[in-house]
């Protein structure tokens, strides 16, 4: 727990001490979106326009949070969502990892991570290993076994990226390693943030821009870039590759970056045990509605014959109890905990968690509920066309 003084009491704040104690660059790279950045504002806005029906007697004393996500209890319904090379602090992923177990929640852990699997498991043992289609299908089968010897429960599978790296509001430089150019760019917006500097410094290393998790341990590590470089050559797999990948696997699998509900169809299909409601926040194909909008379409063309997440937008407790009235299984974060951890390293990923299962709780508590299990629709106005399907749900 962050101390007093430390302490912020919503995501907002945690967002807005991260953009000052960051140098620009990195928050920039964190803020990410595309093109215009509708869909990445459209993922936060549209829940503003979903509103409540709360009680006013006869409310619950206690509130049930837990639910199971890919065969694994969490105390309540957020997970950790896979980002790559976090950068904006020393302990990077191993931190998250660390505040993720405390709060009792599960995590994914991006192939892009700057740290090994092997390390970011000690920490949460509640782990799923995320992997983009890059190389080949034996390349893609040795990195899901690395990561099953390492402990990983789940295996997730982004598709949701069409590597467009447009940006109205530019787009930051990231260096491909710390070299004499990286040092030169970085040097005044580092300068101008000791705390963010001071805290590198005491790490004695600098950040790692390689992506440790892509090949076997023993094997050169590449760059971010170098890994991006690959990815983007990577013809996009068949739903014939992600059955073969999902067979090969054996266990609890993910496809993340469902918007369509044909697609939800299809990784039923291929059996698939969970989908995650996902347009890689407001990253991938700029204009897609935001997640919120679309999970009413996906839950209505699987019903319960698959576990359906939804990421994108969260930013408080009632966020997510929103999601799970329209039938989500839970919720995944990005940009909240990452915010989180450069406000105040892991003591602010566990800032940003208590916040969002507070507000889970003190939310159901005027909705007069006392259990995740039982939102309905029914909980929420929800106003005409808001899906923008034309059919009122």
């Amino acid at each position: 727990m962050a101390s007093t003084r430390d302490w912020f009491e919503t995501v907002a704040e945690a967002q807005r001490r991260a953009k000052k104690r960051l140098p620009k660059p990195v928050y920039l790279a964190l803020l990410g979106g595309a093109e215009a950045g509708a869909t990445m504002d459209d993922n936060v806005s549209a829940f503003r326009e979903l509103g409540f029906r709360p009680r006013i007697a006869d409310l619950p004393a206690s509130r049930e949070l837990s639910t199971t996500v890919m065969g694994q209890e969490i105390a309540f319904p957020v997970l950790i969502s896979p980002t790559g090379v976090q950068a904006v602090d020393p302990d990077g992923e191993v931190a998250v990892a660390k505040a993720a177990s405390q709060l009792g929640t599960a995590m994914g852990l991006s192939s892009f991570a700057s740290k090994p699997i092997e390390d970011v498991i000690k920490e949460n043992e509640k782990l799923f290993f995320q992997s983009y289609w890059v190389g080949s299908r034996d390349a893609m089968l040795a990195r899901a076994e690395r990561a099953r010897s390492a402990g990983a429960k789940g295996l997730i599978v982004t598709l949701d990226w069409v590597f467009d790296s447009r940006r109205d509001w530019g787009s930051p430089f990231i260096p491909e390693r710390i070299n004499a150019e990286a040092v030169r760019k970085y040097a005044f917006p580092v300068a101008a943030k000791p705390g963010y500097l001071y805290r590198w410094i005491r790490s004695g290393a600098l950040p790692d821009l390689g992506v440790p998790n892509l090949v076997l341990p023993g094997e050169e590590i590449p760059t971010f870039f170098g890994a991006y470089g690959q990815w983007i050559q990577t013809p996009a797999p068949s739903w014939d590759d992600l059955q073969w990948l999902r067979e090969q696997w054996g266990g609890e699998f993910m496809i993340k970056g469902i918007t369509h509900p044909d697609d939800a169809r299809r990784a039923v299909d291929i059996g698939a045990t969970a989908i995650s409601v996902s347009n890689h926040g407001g990253n991938n194909l700029d204009s897609t509605p935001a997640t919120i909008r679309l999970l009413p379409a996906v839950v209505d063309a699987v019903g319960d014959q698959i576990e359906v997440l939804l990421d994108g937008g969260i930013r408080r407790g009632s966020d997510v109890v929103k999601a799970l009235a329209l039938g989500a299984r839970a919720v995944l974060i990005g940009r909240a905990y990452l915010w989180g951890m450069g406000a105040n390293g892991e003591k602010g990923v566990n800032n940003v968690l208590v916040i969002i299962r507070d507000g889970i709780s003190e939310t159901l508590y005027g909705l007069g509920k006392s259990s995740i299990h039982q939102l309905t629709p029914d909980d929420l106005v929800i106003p005409t066309d808001f899906t923008r399907s034309g059919k009122k749900h």
